[in-house]
């Protein structure tokens, strides 16, 4: 008998990756299709050859399923209501990014998890890429020493078309959330206070600010610089951007692409006006999975073995309030304390 009976609300194409992986665990079995549009729901039991009830409402999927688990993979809009249904139902919830289109909202859907004692978790594939892992635990091996400060420099020119390209922030709500994340997962350090400046460049095609520059104080002392841009022809960074890192002693940088390394002081000789380096490659020993399907590993994993997952609500709303807390200091034009 299956241990995980899920329940999978919203059916369009985001949540194929989703279904995939959880076609291919042992321990679980999709119980039922959810989708405002029942016609979305059939046509995703088709695709994947799925003989299961179809519903237009999560509730009563629950119920007549007897599910323990539901994916929301709904817009963010509906976040709230399908996420704090399914808590109150008995079951836990892996959800899409973002956990709701506000912080008031997160945080109403963090309170319902702890009251209902049930496992909330984020979908946060961008961590578990094989290099940011290695690059956090370079970080954390005091290679380069005490860390001063992280920089991420994002620049892409993607043309999307739909609802990007009318947003009012669509670099920091949509994306910069990926790379915030990554930033407290490499520092293993949360945001104090956030100074933002967005801006629409020239040539832009896009609505609302399409750009940005961001400063956060770390409450370990360190800060962490963002600058960003979703409408940059030639020159691109990587989706994963091109990050360094500066330390007491050293400093290590990855492209996003290839390997990650560092530059450490060479202090032999202590009167050297700038003090020559040694370089030293980097592959860490993160052997798991990668992107989507190695944080559901993860999650999955925290429900069996009784603890959080590293992207449960309670940490998760960090990040999130990184990005709202940047389009408020935007729109003011002062310095957001956390």
């Amino acid at each position: 008998m299956a241990t995980h009976k899920i329940i999978i609300a919203g059916c369009g194409s985001m949540s194929h990756t989703w279904l995939e992986y959880a076609l291919q665990r042992e321990n679980a079995v999709i119980a039922g299709l959810v989708d405002l549009h029942a016609e979305t729901a059939l046509t995703l039991a088709e695709k994947f050859d799925l003989e299961v009830p179809v519903f237009t409402d999560i509730n009563e999927a629950i119920k007549n399923t007897g599910a323990n688990l539901v994916f929301d993979v709904t817009i963010p809009a509906a976040h709230p209501f399908i996420v704090s249904a399914a808590l109150k139902a008995g079951c836990h919830v892996f959800g899409e990014k973002p956990m709701a289109e506000t912080v008031e909202d997160a945080k109403r859907l963090v309170d319902c998890a702890m009251e209902t004692g049930k496992s909330y978790s984020v979908m946060q594939n961008r961590r578990y890429n094989r290099q940011i892992r290695a690059f956090g635990e370079l970080l954390a091996s005091g290679m380069i020493g005490d860390i001063g400060s992280l920089h991420a420099n994002f620049f892409l020119g993607p043309h999307f078309g739909g609802f990007r390209e009318i947003m009012d922030s669509p670099l920091i709500v949509d994306m910069a959330i990926h790379t915030f994340d990554q930033a407290r997962f490499l520092l293993q350090a949360d945001p104090v206070s956030v100074y933002c400046h967005e801006y629409n460049p020239k040539g832009s095609w896009y609505k609302g600010n399409a750009s940005a520059v961001c400063i956060f104080e770390m409450n370990d002392g360190s800060v962490f610089t963002y600058n960003g841009s979703w409408c940059a022809e030639g020159l691109n960074t990587s989706w994963e951007s091109d990050w360094r890192a500066t330390g007491s002693s050293g400093s290590a940088a990855w492209d996003g692409t290839t390997s990650l390394y560092a530059e450490i002081k060479n202090t032999s000789n202590e009167d050297s006006f700038i003090y020559p380096v040694e370089r030293k490659n980097y592959e860490g020993s993160w052997t798991a999975r990668e992107g989507h399907w190695g944080c559901l590993d993860e999650m999955f994993a925290s429900i069996e073995n009784g603890r959080n997952a590293e992207t449960d609500c309670r940490d998760n709303i960090k990040s999130m309030k990184m990005v709202f807390g940047a389009v408020e200091s935007a729109k003011k034009g002062v310095k957001i304390h956390f």
